[in-house]
């Protein structure tokens, strides 16, 4: 019995066993090769909150929703000026600014009360 547990094991390998040295002498192991400096928990944390804001985003009207993804690059796009967004939708720049800024402050108060709710 002992025999066929250590044959079943003989093909296993510690993460911490080195794989290779270096000239100084000193190991270099599976764990320092898999390591991973990331911090998991926020990682998931951010993509919580990105999951959040897309969310809030498509509660917003369509014109609100499209300068807010044009001037902060949502959606993998460069960010854009007020000016260009202006020109683009062929609207004022001030225009642009005060429809912004109405739609920043829709999403901070859904936010606000998602967060009041947890």
């Amino acid at each position: 019995m002992s025999f066929r547990s250590a044959k079943k094991s003989a093909q296993d390998v510690s993460i911490n066993e080195p794989i290779e040295s270096g000239k100084d002498g000193s190991a270099l192991t599976l764990v320092d090769v898999l390591a991973d400096d990331s911090n998991l928990s926020e990682e998931l944390d951010r993509k919580v909150k990105l999951q959040e804001l897309y969310t809030l985003l498509k509660k917003l009207p369509a014109r609100e929703e499209e300068i807010l993804r044009l001037r902060y690059g949502l959606g993998g796009r460069r960010p854009q000026t007020q000016r260009e967004v202006a020109e683009k939708l062929g609207i004022s720049r001030s225009y642009v600014s005060r429809i912004e800024k109405k739609a920043l402050e829709a999403m901070r108060r859904a936010y606000a009360g998602w967060e009041d709710a947890r």
